[in-house]
């Protein structure tokens, strides 16, 4: 409408109106004036006649003419002469700026014509001077600017001194006194206002000043708020609004000089007036100082200083610097000196705070910056007060703790105060947001600090408490947020700000542990992380905090942790988040620190050792670290580090867990499994349950036994202790359901480690995880099985189909998992029988046992179903399949050696103890109790054990004829053995190895029906490189051991016949007629007899050596690496033949070679194996001492091998018996003839046949061949067989060793020796070039005299070269094992004395006997070649002798007098040949003696030691340094001589009959000399023999 008015006024005069005004315009503009007058504004009516004088000035109209129409105007309005006054006035202003004179002129006249419509008063307020003068309004101008001026200063400057004039100093007094007077009575505001209102009519006061008297009264008497609040009430209504807030703003003023100190009373008084709301806060606000823009820009300033610390507690200063900053900073300080006036804001608010004024005191704050007021002591300490009113009656209803009084606080007097909280809710709304403006600033006040703490105990209580309706669970998730928003905000902040206050340290865990674990994380996560850069002051606690905890750990060593851990538990109470993330970088970086760390961090709170879990999380977690190293091969050390002080801390100290191990199960869950390394570390730690392939065989037998035996042997660390801590890592896991995850997990992630994790990480590392996952699962189930209850295992552990086909675990693991069930399972159900029944027959017991059994496993046999494929069943049956899993090392035998060992330690100890004078007698008893208990529990153990097995034992007995159905073939069967039981479970764990390898033998023992042993075993060792090549690092060592317990059995078996029949002879696994059920080959049973037996056994050693050194030679890293690992673990019992072990040797010593610089952690390995390869030479045997390479043709024993020793696989339903077998060998050897000498050979075989042994070779010498028999027969029967082995072996017998001693056996005896001397020489000296020319030389004399078969030798030589560069030498290993227990054998039993190359006499007719048998052996399965021309000499004679030895060979059950009458004869016979053999033989050596010279001085040191115990004298290291590699013939004699003295006299004490003794030493002193020098000529021209022969040997040996 206003906008519509003014555009009527615009339009106010048209043209036509000016045009027609006497017309039709003058009544045209009144009736729109008339209009324009009735709006409430006058705007429209002033356009209108601001018009009509615009057109009169421009001269459209008349100024008479104007004046009467504005006469008629000016009658519409009572303020008319007012608005046109104003137009008049705006006009002058725009006519005085005009250059036109004429319209100067005409608004001079219009005014004048208007006079009387405008009073003179009000133009001469309007218009200028000068017009009014030019009006004649006034008479100058200049006088009138004067007046006007004299006017204005006396009205609005001039102060009216009516004070003086006419108040009266007696009215003040009077007014102070009335306000001063006792107001306790019935005085009243009313009443005395009244009084006041009479002073000031009466003495004339100032109303202000009186006010300002009263506010004067009330600061000096600030208790009688009740009286002066009202009276100053009732006075302000007869005063201006705004006067008390002058008054008030001109105190504060005055105040406001430099060094000015606002006083409280008047801050008081202005709070209360605020709180009564008689002033705004608005209003006397801007009174204050310092202003808004002051305050903020401190505020900056303070923040700016903060920083500046830091930075300077960071910097490394140096001490020329120091000394500057120093200067610089007091010079600031005294800069600072000039005080700046107070801070009337925050006087103000403190003042509000005091008298409970929070809506007031909430506004002020809001205007500043945040925690800027609570920053000031005095405002935090007003503010708690008001907090500690307010909660009062609610914590004292619920927070005081029992037994506490507590000093109760009044409320305050002050009605308009906020109220006091009665309830949780109130508590939310009203205190809470007070605590939030407080802030880190609580820290003032740790007894209203521990107040709220208690009061949030008590609502979490409340809060967990369950029966609360839907509404009060929706408050109360609320209250918990709010509860959770204040502890981060202010609890956490004012803790880092208390000095080191340990009681508020643990009230705030008090509260902290009913927070379920991930809140805390996330509290603590924003105080390490946020908090700190919120507040300046906090900036600084850091910084401080990080210095000093610098400082300290600086400090830490082993010695100082009691003084630093008090230090360091002092920092911990206020600021452990940024303490811990120091220490812990410090750990990661330097892991010695580790210990004293650990040890120092015993004077830590509870809330301390949570924030410090926290903290290793974070640091685990942390993504900006690589967890490997550069190499991307290995795990980077800080996370290892990081790892075991993990194990170390949680074990010493009660920290929670939970967080912990679910990030572990996170990481897992994500597909990362490096931090496994943590688990690992902490079960290790906290349970004492140790995964290490390292471990010793004591150690692993420890670990078949129960509980008590494995924590006292099977660890490497004492597993003492861990009672607790095992306790409370078993309560974290089952607490938060992390049992059964964490394995499943687990289990998945291995795989998950080489398909999802292991795409672009290098293998080493892929089998690193894979193994650290692995070994964490075996540690971890290992862990649950002994901690965990059968209800708590059977409750979270699902069935094996479920685990396998839900779960997807690996059936290895899922059993593993389930096996501590069966056993609990089984032994409780077992438990309930015997309770049922009592019985105490084993018998009974036994059934019960079994009938336990078969109620657990019933179930598991069906589940067992569907884990594979129908077919499987077909040949092993799902029991079967399902015992070999269920079963561990603690049912199949009794660790009965690791009992006593630990017994026996515990008897140590308590001897030890006894004998102690130091200790303390009650110590002594305590500690002897404790061995004694210990003791009991592990005797009470292993009788608990041992009837386990047998029970065990039985029930297997009654299930084995189930086992193994074999509808295909037994070779189908094993192999279903082997690949779904065996070889996933050999590499499961170490203990798992050896349970693979008992388990074999005991279904061997048992006599399962279609289980072919040989079958078994021969899968085993035959092509392992897949195996082998397949496996991680660990994998290869359990591996490792699965082959050494293996190869442990067939040793055992390999070593005495005895042992062999007794064990192997009638059992069903050693048939070797191999046929599918259903296939009937009559009752005959082919079983393998012991030679063929030892025939297999060297088979498997030469395939494992073949599998070696193909791995070896490979390049490839997992192959060398896991062969070394597995060779090193085989090591006792391979290689055992020096040939194969000479082999690997060779091979291994390249891999140190070209590994040395390229993969240094291979030749370690490589290094590690040489060297203990080294250290077991003295244990191998020649070829021939571990089998006899030829078949005993005229043996009627049938021998049957599969696919002959050297056959790779075992057809399924092969029948081979004697016949077939010496065919077969017939025509190998046949081939090999062809092949290597051409049909030449042949006709030297013959010769050689018939040949007299006197000239030897290197593999084959008379007295190899002699000692070789003699090793057998002793290896045929056990230790315990002592004497039978005495009577049935021609070796042995004592006669012979009587006879022995006669003078004629001397030359056999010493020539035996020497060739013994000549072979030695050639297996322990590598093939260097010098000696190969040596052997050529040799060849080239042997030559010159044996011209008829010069060409068969030099052919047979050739390929003897070619074959010992390629063929694995396989002889060495056996032939030390065997010296090695005949030194044993011969110290115990025959008490042969020893010194120098002391010999024992043996018979001549045996060892021409054996010779004999030897050589044609030999010559029967090689082509060797003959050597010296003795051959065609002696090939009638020997004839007879070979078959008789032969014969006397292959009966050794013969009675004693008939051996005793064989060897009488032959004796007598082999003297006759003896001596005739070395007249022809002396001319022929004198001629080689210079030739041989060489290979004598080759012989080494060894050589005389293995003599002595080929000859079955003890050998001790001592005699080897006696013994010279270079013996001249003529020492030789010498010392032979005092040997064989030293031998008779020694033996006359023996059980040997003294009389064949006597005749024995007196016949051998007679001849001895003459015989010497006849055999050390022989010796030395047999050495070159030997040479060719060892070549040869090798050529047909690789023929095979």
């Amino acid at each position: 409408m206003a906008a519509g008015v003014a555009a009527a006024a615009a339009a106010a005069l048209p043209a036509e109106w000016i045009k027609n005004w006497e017309k039709s315009g003058k009544s045209e503009f009144l009736q729109l004036c008339r209009t324009l007058s009735e709006n409430a504004t006058f705007r429209g009516i002033q356009q209108a006649l601001y018009e009509l004088a615009y057109h009169v000035v421009k001269g459209n109209l008349k100024h008479d003419q104007a004046s009467n129409v504005l006469n008629d105007v000016i009658e519409f309005r009572d303020d008319m002469p007012s608005i046109l006054a104003d137009v008049f006035c705006i006009l002058d202003i725009e006519t005085s700026c005009l250059e036109e004179k004429s319209k100067r002129d005409q608004f001079m006249q219009l005014v004048l014509a208007c006079l009387y419509l405008v009073s003179d008063t009000i133009l001469k307020e309007r218009l200028d001077p000068e017009t009014l003068e030019s009006l004649g309004l006034i008479k100058q101008s200049q006088q009138f600017n004067q007046k006007s001026v004299k006017i204005k200063t006396k009205l609005f400057y001039k102060q009216q001194k009516f004070n003086l004039l006419r108040e009266e100093n007696e009215g003040y007094a009077k007014l102070i006194a009335e306000l001063g007077q006792d107001l306790s009575g019935n005085i009243t505001s009313e009443l005395i206002l009244e009084n006041i209102k009479s002073l000031i009519g009466c003495f004339n006061l100032d109303p202000n000043r009186v006010l300002d008297i009263i506010l004067e009264v009330y600061e000096c008497r600030p208790e009688y708020d009740e009286f002066f609040v009202p009276l100053i009430e009732s006075y302000m209504y007869m005063c201006e609004p705004q006067t008390l807030c002058h008054i008030l703003g001109f105190k504060f003023k005055f105040y406001q000089e430099p060094n000015g100190e606002t006083p409280v009373s008047l801050y008081r008084v202005a709070a209360v007036l605020l709180q009564h709301n008689l002033i705004d806060l608005e209003d006397l606000y801007v009174h204050l100082l310092p202003a808004d823009t002051a305050i903020l820009e401190e505020h900056k300033r303070e923040i700016g200083e903060a920083k500046q610390i830091v930075r300077k507690l960071t910097m490394v200063v140096l001490s020329s610097e120091k000394t500057e900053e120093k200067e610089k900073e007091k010079e600031k300080e005294e800069e600072k000196t000039e005080k700046p006036p107070d801070n009337q804001k925050l006087g103000l608010l403190e003042a509000m705070l005091k008298i409970g004024d929070w809506q007031h005191a909430q506004s002020i704050m809001d205007q500043m910056p945040p925690f800027y007021a609570t920053s000031h002591k005095p405002i935090a300490v007003a503010l708690c007060q008001l907090l500690h009113v307010m909660i009062e009656p609610l914590y004292r209803r619920v927070g005081v703790p029992k037994g506490a009084k507590g000093t109760p606080i009044p409320p305050l007097q002050n009605k308009r105060a906020p109220k006091q909280v009665e309830s949780f809710e109130d508590l939310r709304k009203e205190v809470f947001n007070m605590l939030c403006y407080l802030g880190p600033h609580l820290s003032h006040d740790p007894i209203l600090f521990a107040k709220i703490v208690r009061l949030g105990k008590a609502f979490m209580k409340e809060y967990q408490s369950d029966g609360s309706k839907q509404e009060d669970k929706e408050k109360m998730e609320l209250l918990f947020s709010c509860l959770l928003s204040i502890t981060d905000q202010v609890l956490l902040p004012s803790l880092s700000l208390m000095d080191c206050n340990a009681c508020m340290s643990e009230e705030l865990w008090g509260m902290f542990k009913t927070f379920p674990y991930q809140h805390r994380y996330r509290l603590y996560g924003q105080w390490k992380n946020e908090t700190y850069n919120s507040h300046p002051l906090l900036v600084k606690v850091k910084a401080q905090t990080i210095d000093r905890a610098k400082y300290i750990m600086k400090r830490l060593t082993k010695e100082n942790v009691k003084p630093s851990g008090r230090q360091i538990g002092k920092l911990s109470h206020s600021n452990p988040t940024i303490l811990f993330d120091y220490i812990l970088s410090q750990i990661q970086k330097y892991d010695n620190l580790i210990t004293p760390v650990v040890d120092s961090l015993k004077y830590l709170t509870s809330l301390n050792y949570d924030v410090l879990a926290y903290c290793i999380i974070e640091a685990l977690a942390n993504p900006e670290k690589e967890r490997m190293k550069h190499d991307d091969t290995t795990i980077s050390s800080w996370l290892q580090s990081l790892a075991s002080f993990c194990g170390a801390v949680f074990r010493k100290y009660p920290i929670e867990l939970a967080g912990l191990l679910q990030y572990v199960a996170n990481q897992l869950k994500a597909g990362k499994s490096f931090d496994l390394l943590i688990l690992k570390e902490v079960v290790q730690k906290m349970a004492g349950i140790e995964i290490t392939e390292e471990m010793t065989t004591e150690q692993l037998e420890a670990m078949t036994g129960g509980e008590q035996l494995k924590a006292e042997g099977g660890y490497f660390g004492q597993i003492r202790n861990t009672k607790k801590s095992s306790q409370r890592l078993k309560d974290a896991l089952l607490d938060h359901d992390l049992a059964l995850p964490l394995c499943l997990l687990m289990a998945q992630q291995r795989k998950g480690v080489i398909f999802q994790e292991g795409g672009e990480k290098h293998l080493k590392l892929v089998g690193k995880l894979y193994d650290q996952c692995h070994d964490t699962l075996v540690q971890f189930g290992g862990f649950l099985a002994s901690n965990l209850s059968t209800e708590d295992y059977i409750k979270r552990v699902p069935s094996i189909d479920v685990l396998c086909n839900e779960f997807h675990t690996p059936h290895d693991a899922a059993f593993f998992l389930s096996r501590p069930m069966y056993a609990h399972h089984i032994s409780s159900k077992y438990d309930e029988l015997k309770k049922a029944e009592k019985g105490n027959k084993q018998q009974q017991k036994v059934h019960k046992y079994i009938t336990s059994c078969e109620l657990v496993m019933a179930p598991v046999h069906d589940a067992v179903i569907s884990l594979h494929l129908p077919k499987v069943w077909d040949d092993i049956s799902p029991q079967f399949y399902a015992t070999f899993w269920s079963l561990t090392m603690y049912d199949l035998a009794v660790p009965q050696s690791s009992y006593e060992r630990e017994v026996n330690k515990l008897k140590v100890q308590m001897k030890a103890i006894d004998d102690n004078q130091e200790m303390p007698p009650n110590k002594k008893k305590k500690e002897k109790e404790r061995c004694t208990a210990l003791q009991d529990k592990l005797l009470e153990e292993g009788k608990k054990q041992s009837e386990h097995v047998q029970r065990v034992l039985q029930r297997l007995k009654l299930e084995k004829d189930n086992w193994l159905l074999a509808k295909s073939t037994k070779n189908e069967t094993i192999t279903k053995f082997l690949q779904l039981c065996i070889f996933p479970r050999c590499i499961f764990s170490a203990i798992d190895a050896v349970y693979c390898a008992c388990f074999v033998k005991l279904v061997h023992e048992q006599k399962t029906p279609n289980f072919s042993t040989l079958l078994c075993y021969d899968r085993v060792f035959s092509d392992i490189i897949y195996t082998v090549a397949s496996c991680t690092e660990n994998e290869a060592s359990r591996y490792g051991r699965f082959l050494c317990c293996m190869l442990d059995t067939v040793t055992r078996w390999h070593s005495d016949k005895a042992i062999y029949e007794k064990e192997c002879g009638n059992y069903p696994g050693f048939v070797t007629v191999l046929r599918a059920t259903g296939y009937d080959s009559g009752n005959q049973a082919n079983l393998l007899d012991y030679e063929n037996f030892r025939h297999v056994v060297h088979k498997w050693h030469y395939k494992l050596t073949k599998a070696s050194v193909h791995c070896l030679e490979t390049g490839e890293y997992t192959h060398i690496r896991n062969i070394l690992i597995v060779l090193t673990k085989i090591l006792p019992w391979y290689p055992k033949v020096v040939n194969l072990g000479q082999a690997l040797e060779r091979r291994v010593h390249k891999i140190c070679q070209e590994e040395k610089e390229k993969r240094p952690d291979l030749y370690a390995l490589a290094m590690g194996y040489s060297g203990q390869l080294k250290s077991r030479k003295h244990c191998m045997v020649p070829e021939n001492d571990f089998h006899h390479k030829d078949p005993p043709t005229r043996n009627a024993v049938p021998t049957t091998v599969q696919n002959g020793p050297g056959g790779a696989g075992l057809p399924p339903s092969l029948t081979i018996n004697a016949a077939k077998l010496e065919e077969s060998t017939a025509e190998e050897t046949d081939k090999l003839l062809k092949e290597k000498s051409q049909g030449a050979v042949k006709v030297i075989n013959k010769a050689a046949n018939a040949t007299p042994k006197v000239t030897t070779s290197n593999g084959n010498s008379a007295s190899n061949s002699k000692v070789i028999k003699e090793k057998e027969d002793k290896e045929k029967c056990g230790k315990e067989k002592d004497k039978e082995k005495k009577e049935k072996t021609p070796a042995a017998t004592p006669e012979a060793k009587a006879l022995g001693k006669d003078g004629k056996d001397k030359p056999k005896e010493e020539r035996a020796n020497k060739e013994d001397k000549a072979r030695d020489t050639k297996e322990k000296t590598p093939k260097s070039d010098k000696e190969k020319e040596k052997v050529k030389r040799e060849e080239k004399s042997s030559k010159d005299e044996k011209s008829k078969i010069i060409v068969t030798n030099a052919e047979s030589k050739s390929t003897a070269e070619k074959e010992r560069e390629k063929e694995p030498s396989r002889e060495r290993d056996v032939t030390k094992d065997v010296k090695s227990k005949e030194n044993i054998r011969g110290g115990g039993g025959e008490k042969v004395p020893v010194a120098g190359s002391l010999k024992s006499p043996v018979p001549r007719t045996e060892a021409s006997d054996s010779e004999r048998e030897q050589k044609r052996r030999k010559v029967d399965t090689h082509s060797s070649p003959s050597h010296s021309s003795t051959v065609k000499d002696n090939l009638s004679e020997l004839k007879d002798s070979s078959a008789k030895h032969y014969i006397n060979h292959s009966a050794p059950a013969l009675s004693k007098s008939k051996e005793r009458e064989v060897d009488k004869k032959d004796l007598d016979k082999s003297r006759e040949r003896s001596r005739e053999r070395e007249k022809k033989d002396e001319k022929e050596r004198k001629d080689r003696k210079r030739d041989h010279s060489n290979s004598d001085r080759e012989v080494p040191q060894d050589s005389t030691k293995r003599r002595k115990e080929e000859n079955g004298t003890t050998g001790s290291s001592k005699h080897n340094k006696s013994e010279s590699p270079s013996d001249s013939p003529h020492s030789n004699e010498k010392e032979k001589e005092k040997s064989k003295s030293k031998s008779s006299s020694k033996e006359k004490g023996d059980s040997i009959k003294v009389e064949k003794v006597e005749k024995s030493s007196s016949g051998s002193k007679k001849e001895s000399r003459h015989d010497k020098e006849k055999t050390e000529k022989k010796e030395k021209r047999d050495s070159t023999g030997g040479k060719e022969e060892k070549k040869h040997h090798k050529s047909s040996d690789k023929h095979r």
